[in-house]
């Protein structure tokens, strides 16, 4: 007997064969009472299981009460979803879920063979599924007949909208029959879906899935503030923290989607992309490879990753930022779904604080704000796996114990050990040194980084000072000589205090316990990256003396001025004629002597004679 009474037999059946126990709040949203055969919009979180609710929903409106169906003729339903993926993924869901109805389920999509879909639906179909456009092309050619639907699905209808398809959707829905069903199931309920439903929907009942208003509790959001040009280096290590299964990188366009996949198979990581210059045989077989495990990475553009599910998916990487909250939405919505746990982690470069968080503020959304993972976070991550390993838990067989005794009798257990860290850390993509870069709160006050807490530089202590061989005038600056210093002197921010930069020098306070083993981690040459010269100085840096030049203003001479020469002879020094001072001394010369007065006292031209300045119109003879 089954134990979900108020559905039809035969898809309990399917439901209990499937391994379902319970349903989830949107499936038991539709199957109440008082919605009946109504017409329902229905909003719910990506990943609640709007495919099989809609599937449930229209049930008893087509069988009508039989056990299966008849033969298939002209459709019965018609499911509308915004991509490729998510038509055929519908697809799938409704052949299973009617399995044991006899219903036959057609996909009418773009990539695929469009005279193939024209003899499916000759054949007669009781559903069928289809992208916009294509379920378009078929009703103007007279393939796809609308006249026995009983019912029409818009599956995501807020993406379909975002994507341009209000034209198609309009045509769709004046094609069918004006006594039909119409359910409409959106994660949002923007102005826009409201005035459509209102359009095409009779007396629609309005659903609101329990935890609507909680966007994605089983998501972890993670902000990861990041410098501009770390920006890759950071998704590279945020990817080798995690280790997830799945993982799902998104770009803003096709070209950074290109330039993230060549790079990170460089790194060794098994990726695939996805975007919209891809067939849709190609774009199969990235999810295929993302779904068996032949690959662990994909890389994607929101309108190519729109509907697509990937159980396995555990961690979601912006590594461009969305342009709005619902993009965010449906983002992160491809993770933490059937209530798995996700992380959701956006990569912010300093530019774009402030932005990230009004970005998150109205997506309703809290997230953790926090530097991405160093590389000795990476590492350490990886020993604790290794640790963790069940491997260590099984015992050793009969058939290893032999080798096992005569690689210890050789090399020994430390050596033996050391041979096999090395392997483990050998075939994963070693991890990236980033800039250190603090995080903010969301209030906009920075704080230190992990462990780290600020530290007063006026009261430093014993110090030793250094100077290094760069200044202002090549563009140094502390943001990138800090890391320097303390990826090459092995030193942490803390023992480095003030930083006094000069146009051709830069002098560096070094804490005095540190000044000896910072100068035997640079080596014997004391240059650091770019043959940047280290020198120990002896007590405080004296900024009047010699490699200090003042800065002189660059006051240029008045045009036409030249240095003066005492050895030149004095005509070379002659002032010009000053007619102002001249004037204010009474010298001012008389009007003949003017340059100008020849030309004032010249007889104007009699207008009585030809003009100059044109021809004249009689030709000579």
């Amino acid at each position: 007997m089954s134990s979900f009474q108020a559905i039809v037999p035969a898809l309990a059946q399917a439901l209990e064969k499937r391994g379902y126990a319970e349903l989830t709040p949107v499936q038991k949203a539709v199957l109440a009472p008082e919605l009946g055969q109504a017409d329902a919009l229905v909003s719910a979180q990506t990943g609640s299981g709007k495919t099989v609710a809609f599937g449930l929903a229209l049930a008893p409106t087509l069988l009508e009460g039989a056990d299966r169906f008849a033969q298939a003729g002209a459709p019965l339903a018609l499911a509308v979803a915004p991509t490729r993926e998510l038509a055929l993924q519908v697809t799938r869901e409704l052949q299973w879920l009617y399995e044991l109805t006899g219903a036959t389920v057609a996909s009418c999509v773009g990539g695929m063979d469009m005279r193939t879909e024209r003899r499916a639906l000759e054949r007669g179909a009781h559903i069928v599924v289809g992208t916009p456009g294509r379920l378009r092309d078929h009703i103007t050619r007279h393939a796809l007949d609308m006249s026995a639907l009983k019912a029409v699905v818009l599956d995501e209808a807020d993406e379909m909208l975002d994507l341009g398809f209000r034209e198609d959707l309009e045509f769709i829905l004046d094609a069918a029959p004006a006594e039909r069903r119409t359910l409409m199931f959106s994660a949002t309920v923007p102005r826009s879906i409201a005035t459509l439903a209102q359009g095409y929907q009779r007396d629609a009942v309005r659903i609101s899935a329990a935890g609507e208003e909680k966007q994605h509790l089983d998501i972890e959001y993670r902000a990861l503030n990041v410098a501009q040009a770390d920006r890759e280096n950071a998704i590279i290590n945020v990817l080798r923290y995690y280790e997830a299964k799945n993982a799902l990188v998104f770009c803003n366009t096709r070209a950074a989607v290109n330039h993230l996949t060549a790079r990170f198979n460089n790194r060794n990581f098994s990726v695939v992309a996805l975007s919209g210059e891809l067939s849709q045989n190609e774009r199969s077989h990235a999810l295929q490879a993302m779904r068996d495990g032949r690959a662990k990475v994909c890389i994607a553009t929101d309108v190519a990753a729109r509907g697509i599910d990937l159980p396995n998916l555990e961690l979601v990487i912006h590594a461009d930022l969305p342009t709005n909250p619902e993009t965010l939405l449906h983002r992160s919505g491809r993770t933490g779904r059937a209530g798995r746990k996700g992380v959701s982690a956006l990569i912010v470069p300093n530019s774009a604080r402030k932005r990230t968080e009004r970005l998150l503020q109205n997506a309703g959304l809290k997230a953790t704000w926090a530097s991405p993972p160093s590389a000795d976070d990476v590492i350490q991550r990886d020993d604790e796996r290794i640790l963790a390993d069940p491997a260590f838990d099984e015992p050793v067989k009969d058939d290893e114990r032999a080798f096992i005794d005569a690689l210890l009798a050789r090399h020994g257990a430390e050596q033996v050990a050391a041979a096999f860290v090395r392997q483990c850390r050998a075939s994963r993509s070693a991890p990236e040194d980033l800039l250190d870069v603090a995080p903010f709160t969301p209030s906009g006050e920075k704080f230190a980084r992990r462990d780290e807490t600020p530290s007063r530089r006026d009261d430093f202590g014993a110090s030793v000072w250094f100077s290094l061989s760069v200044g202002r005038r090549q563009n140094a600056e502390p943001r990138w000589l800090i890391p320097m210093l303390c990826r090459t002197g092995n030193i942490s921010k803390r023992e480095i205090g003030a930083i006094k930069m000069q146009p051709e020098e830069t002098f560096v306070q070094i804490a005095a316990d540190w000044a000896d083993r910072f100068l035997a981690a640079i080596g014997p040459d004391k240059k650091l990256q770019n043959n940047i010269v280290v020198k120990r100085l002896d007590g405080t840096p004296d900024l009047s003396r010699a490699g200090y030049q003042p800065p002189q203003p660059d006051k240029k001479p008045h045009r036409g001025k030249r240095a003066f020469d005492e050895n030149a002879p004095q005509s070379a020094h002659k002032p010009k004629f000053d007619k102002r001072a001249a004037a204010s001394d009474g010298q001012r010369p008389p009007f003949e002597a003017r340059p100008w007065a020849a030309k004032a006292g010249k007889p104007k031209f009699d207008k009585a004679g030809p003009p100059k300045h044109k021809k004249s119109k009689t030709r000579p003879a």
